[in-house]
């Protein structure tokens, strides 16, 4: 199934990554691959994650503290939200 990203939350992936390399260098490339090998379980299993919301489902990291916010469509898979789980829950709901 496609996974596409709403554009803030692209902007929330970029920002990560930047912040981590910023820290550790090589580190964001890191969270990438963690990002990266969620959205392939997501899109292996879509439903599989634990329910956030009647139509947002949210897949963690394995190494850091966010989580995949997505929305399962009929074609596609929503990346709604790259949220960082330790601040402001549920502050992309407004997007779902």
């Amino acid at each position: 199934m496609k996974i596409n990203f709403l554009e803030i939350a692209q902007i929330e992936l970029d920002d990560a990554i930047e912040y981590y390399n910023y820290e550790v260098p090589g580190l964001g490339d890191a969270f990438l691959t963690e990002v990266l090998n969620a959205l392939e379980r997501v899109g292996e299993f879509p439903e599989a994650w634990h329910p956030c919301s009647k139509r947002t489902r949210r897949c963690q990291t394995r190494r850091f503290p966010y989580g995949v916010i997505y929305q399962i469509r009929e074609q596609e898979i929503l990346v709604v939200a790259v949220a960082n789980l330790h601040r402001k829950p549920d502050y992309w709901k407004d997007r779902a």
